[in-house]
């Protein structure tokens, strides 16, 4: 009697958890990894002024480097944190580099000058890169396909809280402290999530998917990623898209203070406007197994394209108060939210063996991409919200062309259903 033939080498296990986690907790923790770089962004928003004056810079648009050099250093880290987890594993890199991130506030807290800060900001933003590029490895680990858009959906309802509310938290700590305390506390953050992570998180990653650390491999598996039509347009797409989000973030403080004159205002504009990206994650995750991924992000680009014209359109006219920013731009967040999550899922599909290689690449193209296009829309503020509005338009319809390209001119199929069916 013979024994059946051993599994191929890199086929898919059954979708979930790792070991000893329930879905709640993988979640969770996936969301909290992640919650680490929003806490590194949103809450300075409100402090941007007060930075800008107690370390003496003059030019109020040079505040938003603050934001954009961090954006430049997840770029940089993105690229290199994958192909170092496929090799030594996801658990003991992510460790490594969200104490490295820990060193990087503590010494943000107590700079002397802005450059000194920039340069703490860019190495902070270097080592947490690793927190995105390991949250997707790790659930493309367990899961493919929608159900993989799915669980990335969970994670950012979840994750979408501290977007909510950090400005509102950042307010808080200004009115009680100095700007350095909003460091020392994300600080003490980290080293709680650091904490859980040792003692909760298993490495995700099998022995057969990992990948060696040899230029010949790594060239063959970067090739086999950017050789891939699908995957390298969604990769080009997200990046593309998600520059009108660090646009927005690199233009919110100004707009509520000097357009708007409402600087009271701007953490409840912002929590406004977060929470409809949860609701647009919510409804993702609920959705996408139903309709797919590219039904649901195509059509997210589409309605993005329509509500920037409809934007721009009222800011050129004069027509727009603060209250109508805020419902177009939440609108426009329930857009981002239903694209960021399935174009990730899309253009890893195709990997299983060099994930950690594929979602570093993808990772490091899109913050590079994003952070370029979208420090463009903050440099070009006027005083106006028109730059942000065009610059919306602009990169939607760049957008849609990008996946025009990638789906040869086809839009709204759904790759692999007819198979799912008979699953």
């Amino acid at each position: 009697m013979t024994s059946a033939p051993p599994p191929p080498p890199h086929a898919e296990r059954p979708s979930g958890p790792p070991p000893g986690l329930g879905m709640i907790e993988f979640v969770l923790m996936m969301a909290g990894v992640m919650s680490a770089t929003a806490l590194s962004i949103d809450p300075m928003l409100p402090a941007l002024p007060q930075i800008g004056h107690d370390l003496q810079v003059a030019v109020a648009n040079d505040r938003q480097q603050i934001i954009t050099t961090f954006f430049l250093g997840l770029a940089a880290g993105s690229l290199f944190f994958g192909p170092l987890s496929d090799h030594f594993g996801r658990r003991p890199v992510l460790l490594t580099a969200m104490a490295t991130m820990l060193l990087c506030t503590m010494l943000c807290a107590v700079a002397p000058s802005f450059p000194v800060l920039l340069a703490a900001r860019l190495a902070a933003g270097f080592f947490a890169a690793a927190g995105r590029v390991m949250v997707v490895s790790i659930v493309r680990d367990q899961f493919r396909g929608d159900h993989m858009a799915r669980i990335m959906s969970l994670i950012m309802v979840i994750f979408m809280v501290v977007p909510i509310l950090a400005p509102s938290y950042g307010t808080l700590v200004l009115m009680l402290a100095p700007w350095r305390w909003i460091f020392w506390l994300l600080a003490g953050l980290l080293v709680v999530e650091l904490g859980w992570l040792g003692l909760r998180l298993p490495e995700t990653l099998r022995d057969e998917a990992r990948v060696r650390i040899r230029p010949r491999d790594l060239a063959t598996t970067f090739a086999h990623i950017v050789t891939h039509r699908s995957s390298i347009g969604y990769m080009l797409a997200s990046g593309i898209m998600m520059s009108c989000m660090v646009g927005f973030l690199v233009s919110v403080q100004q707009i509520f203070f000097d357009v708007f004159h409402r600087p009271g205002l701007l953490p409840v504009g912002f929590a406004a406007i977060g929470l409809w990206t949860a609701v647009g994650s919510l409804f993702n995750s609920r959705l996408v197994q139903r309709f797919g991924a590219r039904r649901m992000s195509q059509s997210a680009v589409i309605a993005l394209i329509l509500l920037s014209a409809a934007h721009s359109l009222v800011g050129g006219l004069g027509l727009e108060s603060v209250w109508l920013f805020i419902s177009i731009q939440g609108m426009m967040a329930l857009c981002f939210s239903m694209g960021g999550a399935n174009f990730s899922s899309i253009a890893l599909e195709p990997f299983v063996r060099g994930a950690g290689l594929a979602s570093s690449i993808q990772a490091s193209l899109t913050t590079l991409l994003s952070s370029v296009l979208g420090g463009l829309i903050g440099a070009r503020f006027d005083g106006t919200t028109v730059p942000l509005s065009l610059g919306f338009l602009l990169y939607g319809c760049a957008t849609l062309l990008v996946i025009l390209w990638a789906e040869k001119g086809r839009l709204f199929t759904r790759p692999g259903l007819a198979a799912r069916r008979q699953g």
